[in-house]
Order: C-alpha cells, then structure tokens, then sequence
C-alpha cells in the first residue's frame, strides 16, 4: 500500500510539472486591436430647421394690352423675413471623398417687401409666404463626418395678393393684385457635420448650414378693381430674387457613427 501511495504521489508530480512546462512554453498573444472602419454617406435622410431671408426685384410699370412701357424707368424693390424649412433625400458615396446626392425640400415663413405704381402713386406688401424646391447635389468630405457641398434644382414660389394704398394718404386706391406662383432655378451651398452631446457622438443626427440664392421667372402682376376685379390696364412687372440662410437638423437613418471590425 505504501508503494502504491508513493507511485501515485510521483506521478501527480510528473503530471503538474509537464503542465507548468507546457504553460511556459506558449507565449501569452494579445488580440490584435480593432480597426476603424468610417461609415458611409449611402442613404436616406430628413431634415427640418429654420432661419431668414431677402429678396429683390426689378420692377416696372407697363400696359397690360402690348405691354408698351408707362414709366420711363425700372426700380428696384426687396423684402425681408423668415421662414421654416423641411425636407428630405438620398446620398451615394461614390469613393472616399465624394458624395452625390438627390433632394426635396419646402420653405414657409413670411419674406414680406412692397411693389408700386408710380403712376396713380399707389403701393402695397407683397409676401413670399411659401416654396418648394428639387434638385440635386455634390459634396466632398473634408472629414469623414464632415461634407462641404453645392446644389442645383428647380424651385417654385407663392406670393400673395396685395391692397394697393395711395402712398400719399395711405388710404386704400380700390386697386388690389392676386397671388401668384413663380418658378425660377436655384443654387446654394452648405456644410453639414455630425453632432455630439456632452462630448458624446449622437448617432445619425447631424447639423447642416446652407445658403440658397432663387432665381424666378418675371411675372406681370394685373392692378385691379375691388369691386370689378377687371384690370385698370396697367401691370407691374416683378422679377425676383430670393436669398436665404438656414440651419437644419438632419437625421440619417443609414448612420450609426464611426464602427469598427470585429474579430
């Protein structure tokens, strides 16, 4: 029995100083650290914000039959205001640096200016109260979270009516215009960058500003009775151009901030 013990006791030593051996012999490997990998651009995206506005216009006075000149001269007339904006598109990254995109988007607000006649000396407000807009867009990445870009679309405009006042007495003439609708062209520019919280990345929301400069097609607004609604024969001529400035919230549904492979 005492043989067996220390046979048994001999073996158990073999056996822990194999495995310490073992253990020795295999160097400890730590695992290879991940790899950023940047998130794509690809995908659909919303957006809403808000900000000001100007705009100007040529105007004149002609005949409404012949559209013969009344006034010797044009002038020039603009607005000012706010407006909302909302909207949204669709991004293709098309390599590391450049983005290609497609976009809608409308504005609401009031950009509110005036027109005139200087014939009868008559004036009134004119308010471009709403738009919408669809073009497309180029942009390069001066980050990977950062995108400068252009765009380029067409853009349709509403302006509304107006009452038409002696700018002598500032009563009402009996003359008014209706509203209208104007479409133009429009270009802009903008950055838009992703947003972080307390020095944390929020996922998806990102921030963008752009500038955006209309160009709208000239309309002949008709001066007309109040009680008829038949024009006097003369037209003041309106060509604007619409400017404005916003800031939007953007939120990418493609987007979930800057991940990394896993091994």
């Amino acid at each position: 029995m005492k043989k067996f013990l220390l046979a048994l006791t001999a073996v158990a030593a073999m056996t822990a100083s194999a495995s310490a051996a073992d253990l020795a012999s295999r160097p400890y490997t730590k695992a290879p650290a991940p790899l950023p990998v940047a998130p794509s651009w690809t995908g659909f995206y919303i957006f809403g914000g808000g900000g000001g506005g100007i705009w100007d216009a040529d105007t004149g006075v002609q005949a409404t039959v012949g559209g013969a000149p009344i006034l010797g001269f044009n002038q020039r007339q603009g607005g000012d205001g706010w407006l909302g904006t909302v909207g949204a598109g669709y991004d293709w990254q098309l390599n590391q640096n450049w983005v290609f995109g497609v976009l809608a988007d409308g504005q609401f607000g009031s950009l509110k200016g005036t027109i005139q006649d200087q014939g009868p000396f008559a004036a009134g407000n004119i308010k471009n109260d709403y738009s919408w807009a669809a073009g497309v867009r180029l942009g390069y990445l001066i980050a990977p979270n950062v995108l400068s870009y252009v765009n380029v679309g067409y853009s349709e405009s509403h302006w509304k009516g107006t009452t038409l006042f002696s700018t002598i007495t500032g009563t009402p003439i009996g003359l008014h215009t209706n509203g209208f609708d104007r479409g133009g062209v429009f270009v802009g520019s903008g950055v838009e960058n992703n947003l972080s919280f307390f020095g944390v990345t929020a996922p998806g929301w990102f921030m963008k500003t752009e500038y955006r400069a209309a160009y709208y097609d000239n309309k002949n607004i008709s001066e007309l009775s109040d009680v008829t609604n038949l024009s006097n024969g003369r037209d003041i001529t309106f060509k604007p151009l619409v400017q404005t400035v916003t800031t939007s919230l953007v939120y990418r549904f493609n987007w979930s901030g800057p991940v990394v492979a896993k091994y």
